[in-house]
């Protein structure tokens, strides 16, 4: 379970006239009142133009500036981005006093250091990215975001909406360019990868208008927007008509060649990836790119080797309590015959067809729903956004892909929505279903994003400044298991349920170590996860080249929310009877999303302040 397209969105830029700012000479800020509060004047405007560089962010955050332009993916652009970056440290440096900086001023100026830190670290491992896989993809990304994040209420929004399919094309060539780029360098996704993207860039560019057929995703959008606005009384048929066919002409001129040259590169480079696939240590330079994407993705300095025994650890542990289960239901049989139990017996499944889908969604709106009355004893801040349990659109639902979230906006004129992939109704079993709800929902992701994004006298780039992987998923993954301990899982199977999503992340430590540091192959890593879990073979598969494509991002689960359940234990032993867990719960939320030193700082600050009332 991921957030989908955040971390996209933040590795991407586009000019819009921001590339002339890392030349400027650093600006002197006179403040006329205290240094926190002309801190915090200074960040908001450092965010203004930070947004400058993406227009899909600006998008993404319910506005409609640059609301017809696609960001650019060109490594200039990336570059410029982070030239800016550094310039704008040298600035905050320049003008303001740490020490007299308040302790949440204090925080954010650590957090804009981080965020430069990220920016400047990703600079030395450029030619080791995976540009298009079957994870992130911006070939998929794209249009899904155009489909449910650009909103056409106008003449004006239909025809930056136009632009925008016409400008997917232009992004897709500058991102097949980073794809050569990199190949040439040596750095090639495995085969499965390039096989995703050729799927799924064809299926963009079939039926109607490209050809005969249904109509695409996009031309169904597009044929919608326009009817509603005529059906509105907001353009005439007329000029509908007009606009229908530059709807056409961009698909079918600009974006569809662009895939086309995808698919036909990907097609022909194909037979120079590697058969068996291979983890990053392979590639130049891929053993310190692999370190480097796990501090990234972690935001601690644990090695390979010191995840890696965790991992080991959490899953002798889990299986413990797995055992348990296994002798309250009064199943006779191993460990393992219980998982081929769960796995394979017509009790665990939805059918596997429009109405199973349709149940699946069902049954974990009821859990959410039912989870949500509860908040308020364990919370003092909720989130006023709205929550949409969704299936994931046809061109890019994958068999056993993970479930995500896609965050609102901070308005909540749009809603936060969990996304399921239901096309194979056996990849989905019925147990794990419930702590998943809970993970994309409430308490979880929708819950932690959409409090970050309301926080009202929080600095902008923390509070809407993007993802950071072992807050995010630590916090989601302790939220499966503070679901138990609000009441949910009252079917013993869905606590085992429970245990197998925990026993998947803390496999995640042992497999994705294993397959970027200690060399094992793809079957090695099915083999070690089956063993250990219940999971479908088709759901295993999939997870598995997740991790290939995504290295060290598996890792930040676990480890967050170890580092999250040390924090709350320690709160609770230092403050004894004093110790109030909506307090603890809002003190997480509260600072926006943290690397998790800086979490440790506020759960600090907060013990030192609780014992001092």
């Amino acid at each position: 379970m991921k957030i989908r397209l955040a971390a996209v969105l933040l590795a991407s830029v586009a000019l819009s006239g921001c590339d002339a700012l890392s030349s400027q000479p650093v600006a002197v800020i006179e403040c006329t009142t205290t240094q926190t509060e002309c801190i915090n004047d200074w960040f908001e405007t450092k965010f203004e133009e930070e947004l400058r560089f993406s227009p899909l962010r600006q998008t993404a955050l319910g506005m409609k500036s640059d609301y017809d332009k696609i960001d650019d993916f060109t490594l200039e652009a990336v570059q410029a981005q982070l030239e800016w970056w550094q310039q704008a440290t040298a600035e905050m440096e320049a003008n303001f006093d740490y020490d007299e900086l308040s302790d949440e001023a204090k925080l954010s100026w650590d957090m804009w250091q981080f965020r430069r830190e990220q920016a400047e670290a990703a600079a030395g491992f450029r030619e080791q990215e995976y540009i298009l896989t079957q994870m992130n993809g911006l070939h998929t990304a794209l249009p899904s975001f155009l489909l449910t994040q650009h909103k056409v209420d106008n003449e004006s929004d239909m025809t930056a909406f136009i632009a925008r399919l016409g400008g997917i094309g232009t992004a897709m060539d500058q991102l097949l360019e980073r794809a050569r780029a990199n190949a040439a360098a040596g750095t090639r996704p495995p085969r499965f990868a390039y096989d995703a993207v050729i799927e799924e860039s064809g299926k963009l560019i079939g039926g109607a208008p490209f050809a005969d057929g249904e109509p695409s995703a996009l031309w169904q959008a597009s044929e919608g927007h326009l009817a509603k606005l005529v059906e509105d009384g907001t353009i005439t048929q007329e000029r509908a008509d007009l606009l229908r066919e530059q709807a056409r002409t961009a698909l079918t001129g600009q974006m569809a060649p662009a895939y086309r040259r995808v698919i036909d590169w990907f097609t022909e480079d194909r037979p120079n990836t590697s058969e068996q696939a291979q983890g990053v240590s392979t590639l130049d330079n891929g053993s310190n790119f692999y370190n480097y994407r796990l501090g990234m993705m972690t935001t601690t300095e644990l090695t390979a080797d010191e995840i890696h025994e965790k991992g080991l650890a959490e899953v002798s542990r889990i299986r413990a309590e797995m055992e348990a289960i296994k002798q309250q239901v009064e199943f006779e049989g191993s460990l393992t015959d219980f998982f081929a139990f769960t796995r394979e017996d017509d009790q665990f499944f939805f059918s596997d067809d429009e109405a199973g889908a349709q149940d699946y969604i069902d049954r974990a709106k009821d859990h959410i729903d039912t989870l949500t009355a509860k908040l308020p004893d364990y919370f003092g801040t909720l989130p006023k956004a709205p929550l949409e349990v969704r299936r994931v659109e046809p061109f890019r639902e994958q068999d056993g892909a993970a479930q995500h979230y896609r965050p609102g906006t901070p308005d909540g004129s749009r809603p936060g929505i969990y996304y399921a992939h239901l096309s194979d109704m056996r990849a989905m079993p019925i147990p794990v279903l419930e702590a998943i709800a809970y993970h994309e929902g409430n308490p979880g992701h929708h819950m932690q994003v959409s409090i970050a994004q309301e926080l009202p006298d929080m600095p902008r780039f923390r509070s809407q400044g993007g993802f950071i992987s072992a807050y995010g998923e630590g916090w989601a993954l302790y939220s499966e298991l503070l679901a138990k301990e609000m009441g949910g899982y009252e079917d013993p199977y869905s606590d085992f349920g429970r245990l197998v999503n925990e026993m998947w992340r803390a496999i995640r430590l042992v497999v994705d170590t294993g397959i970027h540091s200690k060399g094992w192959s793809e079957q090695e890593a099915i083999t070690y996860f089956l063993e250990n879990s219940p999971m479908p073979e088709t759901t295993v598969r999939s997870e598995v080249r997740r991790y290939f494509v995504l290295p060290g991002q598996a890792t930040s689960y676990k480890i967050g929310m170890i580092r999250i359940q040390e924090l709350r234990a320690k709160a609770e032993e230092e403050l004894g009877d004093k110790f109030d867990i909506r307090g603890f719960h809002d003190t997480v939320l509260g600072g926006g999303a943290v690397p998790l030193s800086i979490l440790e700082k506020r759960i600090d600050q907060w013990i030192a302040k609780t014992k001092e009332a």
